[in-house]
């Protein structure tokens, strides 16, 4: 979408079941190797009694979203904050719901992030600023 098609209240979400792959996959690409996510005999000594998946995994869902639903293809991610407030273990499926909350000066929009569990467990929530695409000037028009 164009910058000038978006609107406050907006919203498009991405959900993923996260698996094991996913999970040594993310692993692999970050080098994050905490036994909390990979050695399951260490997890079940820890608060969570199990492995658990990367934090970052889950918020990650949410660059699915921009990237490809809302705003969409050519956006620019300038900034995003997160704030992880469940586990997600491997197997649970998680939605990643983004919402036009501002538009704001220079192009920029402001999106609400809410990741959580078919039961209604929050996952992540945060606020990201997107530079979608902006409309092509069209020919002989003087910008």
């Amino acid at each position: 979408m164009y910058d000038d098609e978006l609107a406050e209240g907006d919203s498009a979400w991405f959900e993923k079941t996260i698996s094991e792959a996913d999970v040594y996959g993310f692993a692999g690409i970050v080098g994050d190797f905490n036994p909390a996510h990979v050695n399951q005999r260490y997890a079940e000594q820890t608060r969570f009694g199990a492995r658990i998946a990367h934090g970052m995994l889950s918020g990650s869902l949410f660059s699915t979203v921009f990237g490809t639903s809302l705003p969409g293809e050519g956006a620019i991610y300038v900034s995003q904050t997160l704030t992880f407030t469940a586990p997600v273990f491997i197997g649970d499926t998680v939605r990643a719901t983004v919402t036009v909350s501002e538009k704001m000066p220079k192009g920029r929009v402001r999106f609400d992030c809410v990741a959580a569990k078919p039961d209604g467990t929050v996952v992540v929530t945060g606020e990201a600023v997107l530079l979608p695409r902006r409309r092509p000037a069209a020919s002989g028009d003087e910008s």
